[in-house]
């Protein structure tokens, strides 16, 4: 039977029943069977989702077991200064091969900020001593290029016999240090994926706890940098705690 013809069939029927009385409403109702007022639902808001580097078994992964102390300390005879920068070089070179990896998926779109939290991202010093946003790409090209020059400059990384540290190394390492840590924070935050789908998590995690501490136990780095204000706190400090619990890391 076509459609057209179930049509003039329903309106050829006869007249239906009479209709049904109404719904009761609050008004037939006597006053002291006045249904109860609804009570409007308290909105629940959704736990924030946990990142991935804080999940299991992703936290526990590394190539190395056990406490970073006993690696981290100054070998005998060894100058700190020379120690504290071949260090510096080593954390530095193993983290540009890492972003190296990753710098495909770090584009000015995806990334438009240097973003390392929530509710954080970083800012760059310009040469008009103005604070500015920049995309992370940017940012972290600006930090690669400076640290590298900085390395091949024999002023402040000495490598020829004779040639002594001058006395702003500790102040020079100690901003070196910040910024390589925001690196870090931002690759955690926003392309640890990446890094999963890679199956190298391992193997940063033990970069990213070695450099925590060595940077604590030289005094490279602070509390505040690695956690950040209450306001807008930095994602990776709360990998530093978890580590510290699990026995990895200390102070």
């Amino acid at each position: 039977m076509s459609f057209f013809n179930t049509i003039s069939r329903s309106m050829t029927r006869g007249q239906r029943g009479p209709k049904r009385a109404p719904t009761p409403t609050s008004a037939t109702f006597p006053p002291e069977l006045q249904p109860p007022t609804p009570i409007a639902p308290v909105p629940v808001t959704p736990p924030a989702t946990k990142p991935l580097y804080l999940c299991s078994p992703f936290v526990e992964a590394a190539l190395v077991k056990g406490n970073f102390k006993t690696i981290v300390m100054l070998p005998k005879y060894v100058d700190i200064m020379e120690w504290v920068a071949v260090n510096i070089f080593e954390f530095y070179t193993n983290l540009n091969e890492f972003y190296g990896v990753i710098t495909e998926c770090c584009t000015q779109q995806a990334c438009t900020t240097m973003s390392a939290g929530q509710t954080l991202s970083y800012t760059w010093v310009n040469h008009e001593r103005k604070s500015v946003h920049l995309p992370a790409p940017t940012y972290i090209d600006y930090v690669m290029t400076w640290i590298q020059n900085l390395l091949n400059d024999e002023a402040t990384f000495p490598t020829k016999s004779g040639n002594d540290f001058p006395q702003s190394f500790p102040s020079t390492v100690k901003h070196v240090y910040r910024q390589l840590l925001r690196v870090f924070a931002h690759i955690y935050h926003a392309h640890f994926h990446q890094i999963l789908h890679l199956r190298s998590e391992p193997h940063f995690n033990s970069l990213f706890a070695h450099f925590l501490s060595f940077g604590r136990e030289y005094e490279l780095l602070e509390m505040k940098d690695v956690k950040g204000a209450t306001s807008s706190p930095v994602g990776i400090g709360q990998l530093w705690d978890k580590w510290r619990e699990m026995g990895i890391l200390e102070g």
